[in-house]
């Protein structure tokens, strides 16, 4: 049974990044905590949360009787009318998140949330530019895979959205001007950012995009104050501060959002995964008072058919829940700091690692063949004839039964937020022997 639905799944659904031809998914019978289980039977510990989403763990029957309790008395009805679940949530979201961000606009995912931000942003201001780092990703409709700096766009730069600028990413361990330090790096980063504003001319930038914690582009940590001084510069040029939280949020970086490491007030955050963790599509914008009310007395261009879908809504609430009984924050910075002791003593073994980068349970491995020269195991949007070394690693990763998010010569190390010490010990000596292929390569 399950082989034929694994065959149908390859011969009538499209596979997403990916070439169409020669695929071999596993095919997933059943999940459960931090482990998946294909249609052998055959165990595999989620070490990314499939997508740094699945933060609660697989198979919580918490938010099963939440959304079969919901679609017993109401399934959807659409976005103008209210209901219990949609109400409870947006408090709810506005009692987590600091500052005066109390009203969502909801959507379907992380993509959405930052298309409706970008949106938002050119409406309230009345100015059209976007500033992005590079290397960033911020989702893949034609929007926003443009404002984004990910190569992946590349493809469809013929048909990209204008008016939208990228900077260099303050990225320490490959810095662009050769810091000494990370404090360096970052005032010369600040210093590029502000000329940019200039050149581009203040009056015309809507916002400024960024993460609150980096994620798919690496897990780039922020050098110190940073962010901070992205802020003042926005505050500086009336320039709107927009904060992807898509993959940093709900307790991902050990605290609710990742902006909140860095001391800022952001005018819009945008979300998804994390907020019913993964179990049911959804998204949205937290947007600042001052925002919301420019509209009190004029139609908001925004709308989306599922928006504020109460069967999402019920699940969100029932996950933001279980991060809160189950203290899910404090458990991620314990545990956060545990995988970086191992991390440690993974160093010192491997000579492939050259850089390890965290913040609470958002963690990436950099694998290098030269620690000195920091020359990558796949270089920056490699094409396929440069992935061979990591094509093995990743293969051997999955026949030691581990499924983890990579991406050219990242190992992300994600886990959902509940792992236990024993259950990242597991994934981190599977990843010591994976990574084991790569140290062959290193001179």
């Amino acid at each position: 049974m399950y082989t034929n639905s694994k065959q149908l799944s390859i011969d009538h659904t499209i596979f997403a990044w990916s070439n169409q031809k020669g695929l071999d998914p596993i095919h997933v019978e059943k999940a459960k905590g931090v482990y998946l289980y294909d249609e052998k039977g055959k165990k595999y510990i989620d070490f990314s949360s499939q997508l740094m989403n699945v933060n609660v763990g697989h198979g919580r029957e918490e938010v099963t009787e939440a959304v079969r309790k919901q679609m017993e008395n109401l399934s959807y009805v659409c976005p103008p009318f209210t209901t219990d679940s949609r109400g409870r949530l947006g408090k709810k979201l506005a009692e987590i998140t600091p500052n005066n961000l109390n009203k969502t606009f909801f959507t379907l995912g992380g993509a959405e949330s930052n298309e409706n931000a970008i949106i938002l942003a050119r409406l309230y201001s009345n100015k059209h530019k976007i500033i992005t780092h590079y290397r960033s990703y911020h989702g893949a409709t034609i929007g926003t895979i443009t404002a984004g700096g990910d190569p992946r766009k590349n493809e469809v730069d013929s048909q990209q959205v204008p008016n939208c600028v990228h900077v260099e990413n303050p990225y320490y361990y490959r810095c662009p001007w050769y810091s000494s330090s990370p404090e360096e790096c970052g005032e010369r980063a600040i210093n590029n950012l502000e000329k940019t504003i200039i050149y581009e001319g203040p009056k015309n930038i809507a916002a400024i995009l960024m993460e609150g914690e980096s994620g798919s582009s690496g897990c780039i940590k922020y050098p110190p104050l940073y962010l901070k001084k992205v802020d003042i510069l926005c505050k500086k040029y009336d320039i709107l501060l927009i904060i992807d939280e898509v993959m940093s949020g709900f307790c991902r970086t050990g605290k609710w959002f990742g902006y909140e490491h860095h001391d800022i007030k952001p005018d819009i955050i945008s979300i998804a995964k994390g907020i019913t963790s993964g179990y049911i599509p959804l998204g949205g914008i937290i947007v600042s008072d001052e925002i919301v009310n420019t509209f009190n007395d004029k139609a908001l261009p925004l709308g989306l058919t599922y928006s504020s879908h109460s069967v999402a809504c019920a699940a969100a609430l029932a996950v933001i829940d279980i991060y809160e009984k189950e203290n899910l924050i404090e458990n991620t910075v314990k545990i956060g700091k545990y995988t970086d002791e191992l991390m440690d003593k993974l160093i010192e073994q491997h000579p492939s690692i050259g850089d390890w980068r965290n913040t609470g349970m958002l963690g990436c491995l950099e694998l290098v063949k030269n620690r000195k020269t920091k020359e990558p195991m796949a270089p920056f949007n490699a094409d396929p004839s440069e992935m061979k070394i990591m094509n093995k690693v990743t293969a051997k990763l999955r026949e030691l039964g581990m499924f983890t998010y990579s991406k050219w010569n990242f190992i992300f190390v994600a886990p959902p937020l509940i792992a236990k010490k024993e259950e990242i010990e597991e994934g981190v000596e599977i990843i010591s022997k994976a990574i084991s292929i790569a140290d062959e390569f290193c001179y």
